[in-house]
């Protein structure tokens, strides 16, 4: 380049400004709009371009002739000159790409992570961070932080610990989920899809919404529901008892951490409403088969449970109420129990309905991993099954399979 002979004179400056900036979109620029001039601004672009006229207070400069004019004058082209007068071009079209390309493939993943795809609710938790966009403009802090707030979800339902001791497991600081904390308010938005129930307003409603996720949960008032199984230890011995006398045993969570699993039989089979397990116990009396309760959505009590007997090496079978919520239960359980869905599939659904016309909505219907056509199904016709209403036939099943009795003689 030859030497610029004035080109970096106060009064071009506006006008290479101008041609810095079009040529940093990293789009094609074919003129370029300079000003407001001043008259000695007017003057030298007029001089620069061999204009006999001077332009107006706004001049538009055709970029190809600038270049045109630089190369012969200068032996450099329009780009070489502004880069050397006011710094590197920049290229803000490939900049937005790759932030384009960095914000859709943070969603991906997040759609995609496990703990989502096993309890699809979550998706509109996704959602809903989404649309509140990225945390200071960054992609990598809102990954890091769905990160850890997912973490956490993967750890729910606790065993009744308090929120501190969970920080500290999951995230390694005991006060990483202190109130008011961005990890915090992501994991109650969390939950509260998964739930299906509204943000929590208040400290009060933030607390009923840790503890139905089994946080800061005493060891008392958590209860499972279990008939027909028999195990060793302090709690296996209350049901025992129960499952002897055809009854149904209330077993708190201290008492299931003082059960011993040996024992456990192949099968355990698990229903979401009580009723169930009241019409199980008056059919077989003592020699129901092996049967658990999650009273709809499963406390800490259920959960610590339902993974005793999956970890000794029984195969859970679940099912629940065909709506929304019921869906979305079952999800939840097999996600975090490694239950297996029985008698839960779409040609189930269809049989239970029959020629229902008219009954409870399904409400909220979200995706069942386990199904792919049992969401689309659902809200074609509308219309909930309660698990009430297939007993009778669950229980024929487990009676053909010849009502084994579960646990130790």
């Amino acid at each position: 380049m030859r030497s610029l002979n004035g080109l970096d004179s106060a009064a071009l400056r506006p006008l290479w400004r101008a041609v810095h900036d079009r040529l940093s979109s990293g789009r094609q620029v074919r003129r370029v709009r300079v000003g407001p001039l001043d008259d000695e601004q007017r003057s030298a672009v007029a001089d620069l371009l061999g204009d006999e006229r001077l332009p107006g207070e706004y001049a538009m400069v055709s970029v190809a002739a600038l270049d045109e004019l630089l190369v012969s004058s200068v032996r450099a082209g329009v780009r070489e000159v502004v880069a050397a007068l006011l710094g590197p071009l920049d290229d803000r079209a490939a900049r937005r790409a790759l932030a384009d390309a960095a914000r859709a493939g943070l969603w991906e993943w997040a759609t995609r992570h496990p703990v989502v795809t096993a309890q699809p609710a979550l998706l509109e938790w996704v959602d809903a961070v989404r649309r509140a966009g990225l945390v200071g403009g960054s992609v990598e802090r809102t990954r890091d932080g769905l990160d850890r707030a997912l973490r956490v979800v993967a750890a729910l339902p606790a065993t009744g610990v308090p929120l501190p001791v969970l920080a500290e497991a999951v995230l390694g600081d005991p006060h990483a989920l202190d109130e008011g904390t961005r990890c915090a308010g992501l994991v109650l938005r969390a939950l509260a899809a998964l739930y299906g129930v509204d943000l929590p307003g208040d400290a009060q409603e933030r607390r009923a919404l840790w503890e139905r996720a089994g946080v800061v949960e005493d060891e008392l008032s958590s209860v499972v529901l279990v008939t027909g199984l028999r195990l060793g230890g302090v709690g296996g011995g209350v049901l025992r008892v129960c499952a002897d006398a055809g009854h149904v045993a209330a077993l708190t969570l201290a008492q299931v951490r003082a059960t011993s699993f040996v024992g456990t039989p192949e099968d355990v089979w698990v229903f979401e409403n009580p009723s169930v397990l009241a019409v199980a116990v008056a059919r077989f009396g003592a020699s129901c088969p092996p049967v658990v309760c999650t009273s709809g959505w499963p406390n800490s009590a259920v959960i610590v449970l339902l993974r005793g007997l999956t970890t000794a090496g029984a195969t859970l079978h679940y099912h629940g109420d065909f709506d929304g919520e019921g869906v979305r239960i079952a999800a939840h359980v097999v996600a975090r129990t490694g239950a297996v869905p029985w008698r839960m599939a779409t040609d189930d659904y269809l049989l239970a309905l029959g020629s229902a016309r008219v009954g409870t909505s399904v409400g909220r219907v979200t995706e069942a991993p386990w199904d792919g056509g049992l969401a689309d199904a659902m809200r074609e016709h509308g219309l909930a099954v309660p698990e009430e209403r297939v007993t009778v036939r669950l229980l024929d099943e487990l009676d053909d399979c010849g009502r084994d009795v579960g646990g130790l003689p």
